[in-house]
């Protein structure tokens, strides 16, 4: 394949770009992904793996290899609900099927592996340490990517389509002048680790609050993954505050986990997320199609982000891999994804939005006329409630499945 030429071209290599980039080699297209960094090496990002896309690894012939992988379940998300007694929001363990449980695995790990099937395919090509910096227009059609590396190298790579999964804040996207609508969000979110001691109770995922302040804590079998959430904008005064104050914090929210906060010593060890929620109205440009985040970014509630994403690139896959070995990919047959896509995805963010109103923004604004108790109460008045959550968050509207010319038997070893 010459270096500079490739039928698909495609920008961001999460795990959208990846999963993208996998299915269409095995449909025998030559697919070139661009990843800007030397390697997956991203904490707290996306590191929730829902039913949903442990499937599609299962379709790809991936799963065995995906078991070796040091991944945590999650069969139980829980609020805490009157008297500080947590009730179960979601049982992934009523969901029918082989997966009832969430993998909490770290994201480079899945990307590896990913990578590696990838790399199994002939026409597959995974360019590292390798940023899209533009778009190639011709005629008003977009005709590949401006590349540079981290060596400082500067070339193009011309595709007949360019996929933008370049993020929440995609490069890509802004060059064509496509515009995201965005929705308000009441809080921004802080991710930290604390040690797990092997006699610690077992937990799943578990919400707390405690005055204006809010966070869950994710079992990781030899760490809990917290997460600190407050009102938007907060950050500077958090950092202003200095680390024993945010310790504070944290310790009010887990008390149980007081013994351990040390752990925590400086800020450079909490990741901050600038919570979005936002979607475009339209997807594509002639030559261009966005997807995951680019096309629609996420809250963190749920930890639907990864496994959307992922849903869109095997649509964009089943849809377009005939186009794309036939060597014209047409401005309505990428409007096609966007519609297979769109309700799932709207669907999913309505509900986020729920979340904001009535569970998080009472808390972090210091309203109190609404707390996590009232769902608590609903929930435990309707149990029926928690597999139908486990379904939505696990599973959701529109599942997508592997196409035929990607699959394979599983792969052992």
């Amino acid at each position: 394949m010459d270096a500079q030429r490739t039928t698909c071209v495609v920008a961001g290599g999460g795990p959208a770009g990846m999963v993208l980039g996998l299915l269409l080699a095995r449909a025998r297209v030559e697919v070139t992904v661009l990843e800007k960094h030397a390697d997956f090496l991203r904490d707290f990002r996306g590191d929730t793996v829902h039913p949903s896309t442990l499937r599609l690894l299962d379709e790809l012939g991936l799963a065995e290899k995906f078991e070796k992988l040091p991944y945590s379940k999650v069969e139980r998300a829980e609020l805490p609900g009157p008297d500080g007694v947590p009730v179960t929001t979601a049982d992934f363990t009523r969901l029918s099927g082989k997966y009832r449980y969430l993998a909490m695995v770290p994201q480079w790990d899945l990307l590896d592996l990913l990578a590696e099937a990838g790399a199994a395919e002939p026409t597959f090509t995974l360019r590292m340490d390798t940023a899209a910096t533009g778009t190639l227009t011709e005629r008003g059609r977009v005709v590949g990517v401006s590349y540079r590396t981290a060596a400082g190298d500067t070339g193009e790579l011309r595709a007949e389509l360019t996929i933008a999964a370049d993020g929440r804040w995609s490069l890509l996207r802004t060059a064509v002048g496509l515009r995201a609508t965005e929705y308000p969000v009441p809080m921004d979110t802080w991710w930290t680790r604390l040690p797990r001691h092997a006699d610690d109770a077992p937990t799943g995922l578990r919400v707390n609050t405690h005055g204006t302040d809010m966070g869950l804590t994710l079992n990781r079998d030899d760490y809990y993954q917290v997460a600190y959430f407050a009102r938007k904008g907060f950050d500077p005064t958090l950092r202003a505050e200095g680390m024993a104050r945010f310790r504070e914090r944290l310790t009010a929210l887990f008390p149980v986990l007081a013994d351990r906060m040390d752990a925590v010593q400086t800020m450079d060890q909490v990741k901050f997320l600038d919570v979005r929620l936002n979607r475009l109205r339209r997807w594509h440009t002639d030559g261009l199609l966005c997807i995951g985040d680019a096309a629609h970014a996420m809250s963190p509630i749920g930890g639907v982000g990864i496994n959307l994403a992922v849903q869109d690139a095997v649509a964009t896959a089943t849809l377009l891999a005939g186009p794309l070995l036939r060597g014209r990919v047409r401005p309505a047959e990428l409007a096609k994804v966007r519609r297979r896509r769109w309700l799932p995805t709207v669907l999913v963010q309505t509900a986020q939005r729920a979340m904001h109103r009535f569970i998080i923004a009472p808390v972090v604004t210091g309203r109190r006329t609404t707390t996590t108790e009232v769902p608590a109460r609903l929930l435990q008045r309707l149990p029926v409630m928690h597999g139908l959550l486990a379904y939505l968050v696990g599973i959701g509207p529109r599942p997508e499945h592997a196409p035929e010319f990607a699959r394979r038997a599983p792969v052992r070893g």
